[in-house]
């Protein structure tokens, strides 16, 4: 590897299994500090026991307020936190007449507001860090969507918006 991310510090939600997992082990590989966030407490530490020392596992409901200022202070304990990575999504086949507003709120508060938590809180350490980049992951169902994605495409449009606004540039 080319060593591009040496010295950063990443937080990566929704990380301990699949596409987060993934980006997590490029990252270490590449030289960054990864804080593996997720959920799933046995396969987010079994990640970051993976990686090895340039990981941690923190507990983290992107859509809890309080559970991510958690991951900022352990990102934080690592050095000053460069990146963010919003992957954290969960997906419900379900109609619109089928859809429950628990269910369709359940889809919007992890995929959107939990993304909106995440750039919302790393604003101000990226500041004190000197800058960084926050990276949200949406999907193409956030431009087009099929039946049974009310939610899931809802999500990932307002995803797509959000990394629009202008007052994400930090540094």
């Amino acid at each position: 590897m080319s060593g591009r991310l040496d010295g950063k510090v990443a937080i990566i939600t929704g990380s301990a299994r699949g596409q987060g997992a993934a980006e997590a082990r490029l990252f270490a590989a590449e030289g960054a500090q990864v804080v593996i966030a997720d959920v799933l407490d046995e396969e987010g530490a079994a990640v970051a026991a993976e990686i090895g020392a340039a990981a941690r596992y923190v507990h983290l409901d992107v859509s809890n307020e309080d559970d991510w200022a958690n991951a900022i202070a352990v990102a934080e304990e690592m050095g000053p936190l460069n990146v963010v990575v919003n992957n954290a999504a969960i997906l419900r086949f379900t109609s619109i007449a089928d859809t429950t507003l628990d269910e369709y709120m359940l889809v919007i508060g992890i995929n959107q507001v939990g993304t909106f938590l995440g750039m919302r809180s790393a604003i101000e350490p990226m500041k004190r860090a000197g800058g960084g980049s926050i990276i949200n992951i949406s999907s193409i169902d956030g431009i087009g969507s099929k039946n049974g994605l009310v939610s899931y495409s809802s999500s990932k449009g307002a995803v797509r918006s959000m990394t629009k606004t202008g007052e994400m540039v930090i540094g």
